[in-house]
């Protein structure tokens, strides 16, 4: 980033800011997805079938929690939109993740489970949205894919750090040591994202506003998608990586602890979440960096078909160390996933104000794929094997993989004559962004 200043004039942020914003992608890691795949290797390996909890009803409350959330997507994405205040909604969001994480430990009945994750759930709906807007408002267009790929680094990072604590903890003190981890990282997280000064986040920007344009606040979600339909398609695509995606870690921490037992499953998928977080980092950076070069499609196109790869490999051996190994594959199909998909949300709503509830809308059906990836999985496992869940969900990435690389336009650079804008009406716009034109 060699110049100091944008197409506007506006100078680059302090160093201390973006300083503050790698440590908040950092600390929130862990928070900002509950206990993930902890919450099925807690369930089966403390609770067990002899309080009721299987591959099916764990896979049950993960699916109530991911439709919580999902509900909540396109609203929050809204409220991010309009709120002047994107620290306090941070804040707000890490406690009750925490809070309704910290609960679990004293509640086995099903109705309680599910309604805790619930809350976590709806809770976590706000940190991608939210992180991506307080980024954009930061940073401005100019530096926004870089300075994404830069935030998905620092998250995968802290998501390593983390199941390395987790992981050499737990086994000592066993699976209840991740819930202390999580009440730690949300006090150091909250305490950096105040350390980020107000003033740094330009709100207009924040909503995908270009300069001296005004927002157009009455929409939904839904109409968002519908009048955009290189956005509806890239919905239903984003839905489909985590129909895929979303289940295989949670089956393989259910698959490790029948193979190794509940005293070493937890530190065990610890290793793997570790090994595919570290290849992440570097994957994440490397798409921020060349994501205007070499174009967003095909780098998805990678991701789709590693994730088929992947889960057709988890078939092949149950060894634990083939499992992890594995898993590290999952680094490259979720960081370039997690780097590119606020870049295309940004590419099809520039000029709208609609970024953060596009988001949202998109991230709703994202989020019904990875609740439905959980029981789809779960009812595959209890009725043939895992062998035939893993296969199931690569052939869904490689069906994906064919309607992206068939349908889906490249989107640097997008236009309203390329794309209806969500429903604002047109907005002038250069043929080419400076950013796509400068990647040329």
């Amino acid at each position: 980033m060699p110049d100091r200043v944008d197409e506007a004039g506006r100078p680059r942020p302090a160093a201390r800011t973006l300083r503050g914003l790698d440590a908040l992608n950092f600390f929130l890691a862990d928070v900002r997805d509950g206990l993930g795949p902890y919450l099925a290797i807690y369930l089966l390996a403390v609770r067990g079938p002899d309080q009721g909890w299987n591959e099916a009803t764990i896979g049950l409350v993960i699916t109530i929690s991911g439709i919580a959330g999902l509900v909540a997507q396109t609203p929050i994405g809204a409220v991010i939109d309009r709120s002047r205040h994107k620290r306090a909604v941070i804040v707000a969001a890490a406690l009750a993740v925490t809070l309704s994480c910290l609960a679990l430990p004293f509640v086995s009945n099903f109705y309680l489970v599910a309604a805790t994750q619930s809350l976590a759930g709806i809770a976590g709906a706000v940190f991608p949205p939210a992180l991506a807007a307080i980024t954009l408002g930061i940073v401005g267009p100019r530096w926004f894919s870089r300075q994404i790929g830069r935030n998905e680094g620092f998250n995968h990072a802290g998501n390593a750090a983390s199941a390395v604590i987790a992981g050499a903890s737990a086994y000592v003190f066993g699976p209840i040591v991740v819930f202390w981890l999580m009440a730690v990282l949300a006090a150091a997280s909250i305490a950096v994202m105040l350390l980020i000064p107000a003033e740094a986040i330009d709100d207009d920007l924040a909503r995908g506003l270009e300069h001296d344009e005004k927002a157009v606040d009455s929409t939904s979600g839904l109409s968002v998608l519908l009048r955009n339909r290189t956005l509806l398609l890239f919905a239903g695509l984003c839905a489909a990586f985590h129909l895929a995606n979303a289940a295989m870690l949670p089956s393989v921490g259910q698959l490790l602890t029948k193979i190794s037992g509940k005293d070493h499953a937890t530190s065990l998928i610890a290793v793997c979440i570790v090994a595919a977080q570290c290849v992440m980092v570097p994957v994440a950076i490397f798409v921020g960096r060349r994501a205007d070069a070499i174009g967003r499609k095909p780098i998805f196109l990678v991701a789709f078909g590693v994730l088929a790869l992947r889960g057709v490999l988890y078939t092949l051996a149950d060894n634990p160390f083939w499992l992890v190994a594995v898993q590290c594959l999952d680094g490259i199909g979720a960081g370039i996933y997690g780097a590119l998909f606020p870049v295309v949300v940004a590419d099809l709503t520039r000029g709208t104000g609609r970024f953060n509830v596009a988001q949202g809308a998109v991230a709703t059906a994202q989020g019904i794929g990875a609740a439905l990836s959980a029981s789809l999985a779960g009812l595959i496992i209890v009725g043939a094997s895992f062998s035939a869940a893993f296969l199931a969900l690569a052939a869904i990435s490689a069906a994906a993989f064919l309607v992206y690389w068939l349908a889906m336009p490249e989107t640097s650079g997008f236009t309203p004559a390329e794309a209806d804008d969500g429903g604002a009406g047109p907005i002038p716009m250069p043929e080419r962004s400076p950013v796509a034109a400068r990647a040329r």
